[in-house]
């Protein structure tokens, strides 16, 4: 376990406001954070906001910061299954729901609220969305993505009709209520409130969990070790409009510490109370502590058989009888004497384990932090230590296996001052954020073999198994990036292909963005591969066109054949090997391909793009030899090729409707036709690399043809994505970020490492709308937003009117080409 970066709050005078002591956190599927804050000071008022905060861990600095309205202290942060919405509650019993304002990670509202007045919250969920995957590590060399990852048969909280989940959220009270609101399809609230018993009492500490038929669970305790954990079932339903809570009381349980003669009276107080996983409510953790100390049990809900009385027994059994059974919660493990534990991470990986083999991998360890600012990792099923972190003030040394305590002993040099007040797993399990009790952010990298030494090949699996589960799930992969060193891109890039080509058609029509996305992403960490990214993205933006250009095509007979003529278009420019464009685009119905003037007009800029990307291609095939030049990738594409030679036949023919949208060129002859130049060299390039056909390469003829080529037209420099400005690529070394909110430029530069000519940018140079694909200028005035993943850059606000246009753009309104979240950028730093 290593320290990643550090990102603090800049030192401020003691008679403004400054965050104070963090109180919870967490961590969406996104890579999103949210933490909260403080901003009282003792000779302030009380009635002073809260604040949360909210980051993208890509950027940590860029730190978008609610003054949220709890007056009191925020007590819950919880993030929905998509990573775009966060619930926050507070001691007065107030909980709101947050969204993005225009899908931007830095700008947030409160769209919905409820509050039990005066009632302080103590745990909060989204109710649960029937969604789960297991995730079996045993099988993670199969070739199978389905028998990787499986769907669970998982029955959702509450439903509409037709089977779809309704939205909402549950939360528990300290006074033992439990209050549900549900989100109705008209954006309203149904909200209800029951106690969880009859008897009404205290709870200090509640976590709650879901069961596959559709039950809620709920775990409570008063905060005394000597009392009885208490467990509820929940079951809500609508009926007649009306929200319904109905709650039974299920098995309870005395912590085993209480048994202990030696420990009877040492752990007074339960300070820490959670179930194992979201989705497993019969397995519990629970820490109970003294001023000094600790100590963790876990324990595990069975089914046990129910001892029959003597009289009973010498009867004649009846045929199917079964003997009696009952549910029993029995401990599976504790630890010895701790120190005292300041906060408990759980895992968020839903592994399904079904043998012992696989004890060192991702999502079986979690995090314990203590008081003398340290984290250990123990493994979920043994509590057994796995690897110790040290703390900022000191070093972190290598993992240490159970046992080496005397090595623990040696390094612990009288506890550093700060401690961590809250920390969370990310999705994968392989970083764990903390914030500490002076408002720093930590950014933690967690082994996938939870501190031991594995041989690089399992390594690599567990890498890719979890890059196969963020593509098969959608979840960003940027805490697995954290672990890829620039040697093991190459290897993780072509296994990624070998695993990606194996699964059938469907699958691969399904995640095709994504893959590409991915390899985008780790090409960007090293500079032998960096050229290659560029080529990912380009490919990312190709694909869009593409998809959009044909979308727009329509039959000129609603009684026409099954294939669109999008479809038409890829089977004869697949069939017809003509290098003449307009003998292609003979074979061809040019009814289906027409469109309104203002429409095609509008898609110039996107039809430019293609043009000046074909020349670039083509004007850079004699040095394709060169593995740091982009467009490389593309010379051996045949699919990628073909696209562009499709979407070559589509622009000739739409040339003939509306002249004015034809790609410009800048050619050294005046009837030059560039276009057939164009694609009667594209076509030779394809052939080559076609993928029905051996590949061969390209012939000295096409060769000279493309040395020519500048000669005959001006070759245009492609604006590829900018100089990627977050951590990920700054984390390659062993020593840590030190980084501030607030600053950009906190962040260290690359460091000996000199940047492709291709990436580097002049103040001076033109600043790109890489979306749009239109220049903004050298200090645009409009609004601009970068995606937190690769960095494409776009305008805020739509200049166009068209609706081909508006149409390409809503399909970014949410998302980047890469499928990365949008950020606005402060008008400083456009």
């Amino acid at each position: 376990m290593e320290l990643a970066y550090v990102c603090e709050w800049e030192k401020r005078p003691k008679s403004t406001h400054c965050p104070s002591i963090p109180l919870v956190c967490s961590w969406s599927c996104r890579n999103l954070v949210a933490f909260s804050t403080d901003l009282k000071n003792d000779d302030e008022e009380k009635d002073v906001s809260q604040m949360i905060h909210i980051i993208d861990t890509e950027h940590p600095w860029d730190v978008y910061s609610i003054n949220s309205g709890h007056t009191e202290v925020i007590s819950c942060l919880e993030w929905d299954q998509s990573g775009s919405r966060l619930l926050s509650a507070d001691g007065d019993g107030k909980i709101k729901c947050w969204s993005m304002s225009d899908h931007l990670v830095n700008s947030w509202e409160n769209y919905l609220s409820n509050s039990v007045d005066g009632d302080p919250i103590i745990a909060l969920s989204w109710l649960h969305n029937g969604v789960k995957l297991a995730l079996h590590v045993e099988m993670s060399s199969s070739t199978n993505f389905s028998e990787k990852f499986s769907r669970v048969k998982f029955s959702p909280s509450l439903t509409l009709f037709g089977g779809k989940p309704m939205e909402g959220w549950l939360a528990v009270t300290v006074s033992g209520l439990v209050t549900v609101s549900l989100l109705k399809p008209g954006g309203t609230l149904l909200t209800a409130s029951e106690s969880l018993c009859r008897l009404r009492g205290r709870v200090a500490l509640a976590d709650i969990a879901f069961t596959g038929g559709g039950n809620i669970v709920v775990a409570a305790t008063d905060g005394s070790s000597s009392s009885p954990v208490q467990f509820y079932k929940v079951v809500v339903s609508v009926v007649s409009e009306k929200c319904r809570i109905d709650t039974e009381l299920l098995p309870s349980l005395f912590l085993r510490c209480t048994t202990d003669a030696l420990r009877r009276d040492k752990y007074p107080a339960v300070t820490h109370l959670k179930f194992l996983t979201r989705e497993n409510s019969e397995q519990v953790l629970l820490c109970a502590s003294n001023q000094t100390g600790s100590i963790v049990e876990c324990w595990s809900l069975r089914k046990e058989g129910l001892p029959v009385n003597n009289i009973f027994q010498h009867r004649s059994p009846v045929v199917g009888e079964k003997q009696p059974t009952i549910l029993k919660w029995r401990i599976l493990t504790t630890t010895n004497d701790l120190d005292r534990v300041s906060a408990i991470a759980l895992p968020k990986l839903p592994i399904s384990i079904s043998n012992t083999d696989t004890k060192f991998c991702p999502g079986l360890g979690l995090a314990l932090a203590f008081h003398d600012g340290s984290i250990q990792i123990l493994h979920r099923m043994s509590l057994h230590t796995m690897c110790v972190f040290y703390g900022s003030s000191s070093t972190s040394g290598p993992g240490q296996r159970p046992g080496e305590e005397s090595a623990i002993k040696r390094q612990r040099t009288g506890g550093p001052a700060i401690h961590f007040k809250a920390i969370q797993f990310s999705w994968t399990s392989l970083a764990l954020a903390g914030i500490d009790n002076h408002g720093k952010l930590h950014m933690l990298r967690v082994s996938p073999s939870m501190g031991q030494v594995l041989d690089m090949n399992t390594t690599l699996r567990h890498l890719l198994f979890l890059m196969e589960y963020c593509m098969v799930t959608g979840y960003d992969w940027w805490d697995v990036l954290l672990h890829v060193q620039p040697t093991m891109v190459h290897n993780l890039v072509e296994k990624l292909h070998e695993e990606y080509m194996r699964q059938n058609q469907a699958l691969q029509q399904v995640l095709a963005t994504r893959i590409v996305a991915v390899k985008a992403s780790l090409c960007k960490l090293s500079t032998a591969t960096a050229a290659r990214a560029c080529d990912f993205h380009a490919k990312l933006l190709l694909i869009a066109i593409s998809a959009t250009l044909k979308s727009l095509l329509r039959p000129h007979v609603l009684n026409s054949p099954d294939k669109s003529p999008g479809d038409r278009l890829t089977e004869i420019c697949a069939k017809n090997t003509d290098t003449d464009i307009d003998k292609v685009m003979i074979n061809l119905n040019t009814q289906d391909f027409v469109l309104d003037g203002p429409h095609l007009q509008s898609l110039q800029q996107l039809i430019q793009w293609v043009g000046d990307f074909v020349l670039y291609l083509l004007a850079n095939l004699p040095n394709q030899g060169s593995m740091v030049r982009p467009g490389f990738g593309f010379m051996r594409d045949g699919a990628s090729l073909g696209m562009l030679r499709e979407m070559l036949v589509m622009i000739r023919i739409w040339g003939l409707l509306k002249t004015s949208c034809l790609p410009t060129f800048t050619a050294t002859s005046d009837n030059q036709d560039s276009l057939q130049l164009l694609f009667r060299l594209l076509t030779k390039l394809w052939l080559c690399c076609r993928e029905d056909a051996p590949p061969q390469d390209p012939d000295e003829s096409l060769i000279d043809e493309c040395c020519l080529l500048p000669s005959q037209l001006l070759v245009p420099t492609m604006d590829w994505l900018p100089v990627n400005d977050g951590v990920i690529v700054k984390l390659q070394g062993k020593h840590p970020l030190r980084l501030q909110f607030g600053k950009p430029s906190s962040l260290p530069g690359q460091g000996s490492t000199t940047p492709l000519e291709v990436f580097t940018r002049s103040p001076s140079s033109q600043k790109m709308d890489n979306l749009r694909c239109i220049h903004m200028g050298v200090s645009p005035t409009e609004e601009s937003k970068a995606c937190t993943r690769c960095g494409c850059v776009t305008m805020l606000l739509s200049p166009n009117k068209s609706n081909a246009m508006k149409q390409w753009e809503q399909r970014w309104i949410k998302n980047c080409l890469c499928g990365g979240l949008w950020r606005k950028i402060p008008q400083a730093f456009n």
